[in-house]
């Protein structure tokens, strides 16, 4: 009974996946910079325990787009978990889309590279923002409000384009790429390895300064990544930034938004309050 009901799961997803595909944007449209494996489709892998579809072999990073009933005028690109090494893209993509639709964010689920391609996915992060900027008018939605929302490693990678948004990754290859790459705001939900510092204190890559875009910070003190929320919202406060941090006591870490967990019950609320002032 178990193994039919992730079958179920599985074929859902792919037919939400066939039925989307008029919305999925090709990041690249040539060479994938960096990237030296062909062009393909990602990879299921077999592991679909706690009803997650995890994904890997990125080699041709997408967008899929989510439209809401109701739009606001604002997007929210959405950047699943799993270490840099697979995309929990239904439990942290997929399922928060919808989420989002429900605020009246059109949402953007990113499918960047991986494995360990954290240098291609922070290219592909850039490429995402400056071309849904780009499309704007297509999707109507104001450009001056494409933020970004992460998991685990999405969070990380959220992190990382919030402060490294105009590092020259790539060489432009079209008009989007003049369009810049900074994120309205942010928003980490139980961030990961944003403390490898010394001392657990805040990755040097994360450059923090007062051009940062404001962010929203949720994390639990059970958490074995909790420590990373806690650096960056002080690094944001030093420099002035707007930040918000939730930290609860217990949670865990892969929650999503999935209903049995306090915490998943719990962000998804404070987060949908700090967001609003970005709707019309």
């Amino acid at each position: 009974m178990k193994t039919i009901r992730l079958l179920v799961i599985v074929l859902a997803i792919s037919m939400h996946a066939i039925a989307q595909d008029k919305d999925i944007i090709h990041i690249w449209p040539g060479d994938v910079p960096g990237e030296t494996a062909p062009k393909h489709p990602a990879k299921t892998t077999p592991d679909t325990s706690n009803h997650v579809v995890r994904l890997t072999d990125v080699t041709d990073p997408t967008l899929q787009v989510f439209h809401p009933a109701k739009p606001n005028g604002a997007a929210v690109i959405v950047c699943p978990g799993g270490g840099y090494k697979i995309l929990a893209i239904n439990h942290e993509g997929y399922e928060i889309a919808k989420w989002l639709n429900t605020l009246g964010f059109t949402a953007f689920v990113l499918q960047y590279r991986v494995p360990d391609k954290e240098q291609g996915a922070l290219q592909d992060a850039q490429r995402a923002i400056r071309l849904v900027k780009s499309r704007a008018a297509e999707y109507k939605i104001n450009p001056d409000k494409v933020g970004i929302l992460g998991f685990s490693a999405g969070g990380s990678l959220s992190a990382r384009i919030s402060t490294l948004y105009e590092a020259d990754s790539y060489k432009k290859i079209d008009a989007a790429d003049n369009q810049s790459a900074k994120p309205a705001f942010s928003v980490l939900i139980y961030p990961a390895y944003l403390d490898k510092g010394e001392n657990r204190s805040l990755t040097p890559e994360l450059k923090v300064n007062t051009n940062t875009p404001p962010m929203f910070l949720f994390a639990t003190a059970d958490d074995p990544y909790g420590n990373s929320a806690l650096v960056m919202a002080g690094a944001l406060r030093d420099a002035k930034v707007p930040v918000e941090l939730h930290f609860l006591p217990k949670g865990g870490h892969g929650y999503g938004l999935r209903k049995g967990n306090l915490a998943g019950e719990t962000w998804p609320s404070l987060a949908a309050k700090w967001l609003a002032p970005y709707g019309r």
